[in-house]
């Protein structure tokens, strides 16, 4: 039991008021239009506002999903929807842009808008986000001169193009608030602070341009930098963390309010990783804390993660992002995280008038609980009463005892009766269920294609040097061959073969037959194949296939990354600086062989009882009844990549396990509408040894 102690702290976001007289009349309350903000809140047509934000990336859902997610996000008591703006997605060639289909951003913001809910663009134009590239756009990789996020012109010229171009598209569909449009706020750059140091005296500069150009803009609402601490007036730092309320040192500025732009809902899953399982209750309490420390905007990442289609997740990125997100990979509500976010959003709200117009008075109620209170007038008050210890505690607060579960927050929106307490969760928890719909068991079902094995004679790239597999392939495949011929001499048919690599998988064929395969991990940048191999007397052809499995996506001077094969040895000769030649990309992936037309290019064959590596498999299936998510069961194959009807679906990598002897991903989404009826075309490139014929595809069911 903590009796509460008589010792009070004053603390408010005016806390001295001859200070904010001073500042409010150097600087005085920054104006964007309809949207303003001050040392308390973002202030929208007048009203100074708590704002609750949840990321939706409209690249990885579909059209058709976006009103029913925003739907959802609104029933959860959302008010905002952010999210990132891919630039590599949107100008995949430079100069050629696309906004169609899943890239139609204005289209998701005209829905957003139509459901009455306020947007932040995050332009970035760099964005990590497990996006490949970090959402850069290869073609930058070429330009001479170039240093990516630096106080490099080659750099700036090339941002502030395409950070225009967004800017004045969004202007010119009305969609700023300053225009009566839901965008209140922007973002420049994205986690700078944390590789600012490595650019040295080029760093601080070009966060103060970044700043004075997104201004320069005009977009008549804020911009915001993220994880910042330097963010030049008037743009605002924010914080990006699972602990805001604790590690955000807090604004740069008194006339600044503290936002929270990230707060994780889980984290990011990679192949051969366990996926981190963060609670409702913990989300739940830093929220709370954080809206207790004078926070006024929280933004959940992710609100919906979704699927990384085709190839667009980063190096060792699962397919499924942000699976345990409130709201999963599917669309489907995940309870009881949504639910009880919602609740807490509703009390939160419901304490509005004394959080923003109140004094904040903390008051220390034992060894690690505390009370934070505001009140607006002797009528107004509310109340947050924190536990941070690990063990349930009894305190008094004003005269009533109060029971505080361990690390929780009690909210109190009258000071005297609790409405919420975060760790007290009463929504009922559902679970998930994939339903078996079409079996893929009868070989007469299948078709395939062995993909060809090139060797030297085949390539018409040619280099006396192991080319680097990223500024060679450019984006445009995971795959590039490497082959060389060898002359073998010793009466010994067994060599030992040794092979540094930097892509991310390597397959070693000796005469068009397997002879070995590696893979890395995420957390290393290089991995080593040794094997023994049989050599034929005389002439060898030695073909590597060096598979990238998503590009860097963070970190200081992404343009010097590097990937594919380093250094070859054969029988302890280096052969590392001798003739190569390179095949970019698959001749399955050339001719497009997973369309309808290019299917047509290729001579299919029977399936037979065994499965070889390198090898594509076809089939189509009928479209499943109902409106429930589809999915297709991977759990027989290996790793490669799955189309429907032409569209990659993503990268699967079922043989990299967990190290509990799981893996890491099962179910690969395909979303209802590139379904048609009947007749969909499937088509799956795998790598590996997998068995198609245990593949199912599922229906999603929430029970």
């Amino acid at each position: 039991m903590v009796v509460l102690h008589q010792k009070v702290v004053v603390e408010r976001w005016w806390r001295c008021s001859f200070l904010a007289l001073i500042l409010t009349a150097s600087l005085g309350a920054v104006h964007g239009g309809d949207v303003t903000y001050d040392g308390r809140s973002l202030i929208i047509d007048g009203q100074h506002k708590i704002l609750f934000s949840g990321s939706i990336h409209y690249p990885r859902s579909t059209p058709e999903m976006w009103p029913n997610l925003i739907v959802k996000a609104k029933e959860g008591r959302i008010d905002v929807i952010q999210t990132y703006v891919f630039w590599n997605l949107h100008e995949p060639h430079q100069g050629q842009y696309d906004f169609s289909g899943r890239r139609d951003l204005v289209r998701f913001i005209k829905e957003i808008q139509a459901q009455g809910l306020y947007v932040t663009l995050r332009i970035g134009p760099y964005i990590e986000s497990e996006w490949t590239y970090g959402g850069l756009p290869l073609w930058l990789h070429d330009i001479p001169g170039i240093v990516f996020r630096s106080d490099n012109q080659p750099f700036k010229i090339q941002m502030q193009r395409f950070t225009a171009k967004i800017v004045n598209m969004m202007k010119s569909a009305n969609l700023y608030a300053s225009q009566g449009g839901p965008i209140i706020l922007s973002q420049i750059e994205n986690e700078y602070g944390t590789v600012e140091s490595s650019f040295h005296e080029k760093g601080l500069p070009y966060v103060r341009w970044a700043a004075q150009m997104a201004v320069g803009l005009q977009t008549g609402v804020p911009w915001v930098m993220c994880k910042q601490d330097d963010a030049p007036n008037p743009v605002i730092n924010t914080c990006n963390s699972m602990q805001c309320g604790t590690k955000f040192k807090g604004p740069n500025s008194p006339n600044k309010p503290s936002l929270w732009t990230e707060n994780w809902t889980s984290f990011v899953e990679v192949f051969g990783g366990k996926p981190y399982l963060r609670s409702a209750q913990d989300i739940a309490y830093n929220v709370a804390l954080f809206i207790a420390k004078n926070g006024s905007y929280v933004n959940y990442y992710m609100y919906h993660g979704g699927t990384n289609f085709d190839r667009s997740a980063s190096a060792y990125v699962i397919t499924a992002y942000y699976d345990q997100a409130p709201l999963d990979e599917y669309g489907l509500i995940r309870q009881p995280k949504w639910g009880h976010l919602k609740e807490l959003h509703a009390t939160i709200k419901s304490c509005s008038k004394p959080l923003l117009y109140g004094t904040q008075t903390t008051i220390s109620l034992g060894p690690q609980q505390q009370a934070y209170v505001f009140k607006s007038s002797s009528t107004d008050c509310a109340a947050f009463l924190e536990n941070s210890g690990d063990m349930d505690v009894k305190i008094q607060f004003q005269n009533i005892w109060y029971q505080l579960p361990p690390k929780s927050i009690s909210i109190l929106p009258g000071c005297k009766n609790v409405a919420f307490n975060t760790a007290k969760v009463t929504v009922p928890s559902n679970t998930r269920e994939m339903k078996s719909q079409i079996q893929f068991n009868s070989a007469e079902k299948w078709k395939v294609y062995r993909e060809a094995i090139p060797n030297l004679d085949d390539t018409s790239l040619r280099a006396n040097i192991l080319l680097d597999q990223i500024s060679t392939a450019k984006d445009t495949s995971d795959y590039m061959w490497y082959t060389f011929r060898f002359y073998h001499n010793s009466p010994n048919a067994q060599s030992a073969l040794s092979v540094l690599s930097q892509g991310h998988v390597l397959h070693a064929f000796i005469n068009g037959v397997l002879a070995g395969s590696a893979h890395g991990s995420p957390g290393d940048k290089s991995f080593i194949m040794e094997n023994n191999v049989k050599l034929t007397p005389g002439r060898n052809y030695i073909s590597f296939l060096s598979a990238t499995v998503g590009l860097p996506n963070s970190g200081a001077y992404l343009e010097r990354r590097v990937a594919g094969l380093r250094s070859v040895k054969v029988q302890g000769r280096d052969v590392t600086n001798q003739s190569w030649g390179y095949q970019v990309g698959l001749l399955g992936e050339k001719l497009q062989i997973y369309t309808a037309s290019g299917s047509s290019k290729v001579q299919w064959e029977s399936f037979q009882s065994s499965t070889k590596p390198l090898t594509w498999y076809q089939t189509t299936f009928d479209a499943p009844e109902g409106n429930n998510p589809v999915v297709l069961n991977l759990g027989s194959m290996g790793k490669g990549i799955t189309w429907v009807n032409g569209q990659g679906i993503g990268r699967y990598w079922v043989s990299f396990h967990t190290p509990d002897g799981t893996s890491s991903q099962n179910w690969y989404h395909i979303p209802r509408s590139i379904l048609k009826s009947t007749g969909n075309l499937l088509v799956i490139l795998e790598e590996e040894s997998g068995n198609p014929l245990e593949i199912t595809l599922d229906t999603v069911y929430t029970t």
